[in-house]
């Protein structure tokens, strides 16, 4: 596990440092995933925030362990950020069973 520095913001060569990456893959991936969005100091210096850390260890994780591919992963990271499954993407047998024993549960009660 990588400690990540009790900071608010961080330079791109402290980030090559606690994720083990080059700053040219960091400032790659900014264009491949669109969540990760540093900050601009006056002096056009990106600063990035933990939760940009934190993300950019996930894609880490994704890419070079878990061995996924960029689109892999970026569809990955959208999936875990959707809200819950809507009606329409829950299969209609399930919601047909669920449905029976709702009606059966009224049944008994009434």
């Amino acid at each position: 596990m990588v400690s990540i520095p009790d900071k608010l913001y961080f330079k791109i060569g402290e980030v090559s440092k606690i994720a083990d990456l080059p700053t040219h893959v960091l400032r790659f991936w900014e264009t491949e995933f669109g969540r990760i969005k540093p900050k601009r100091s006056p002096s056009g210096q990106r600063l990035y925030r933990r939760q940009d850390v934190e993300l950019i260890l996930k894609i880490k994780n994704l890419l070079y362990e878990k061995k996924y591919t960029i689109r892999g992963a970026s569809k990955h990271l959208s999936r875990k950020d959707a809200p819950e499954a809507t009606e329409a993407e829950v299969p209609a047998d399930l919601l047909k069973n669920i449905r029976r024993e709702l009606e059966s549960i009224r049944d008994l009660v009434s």
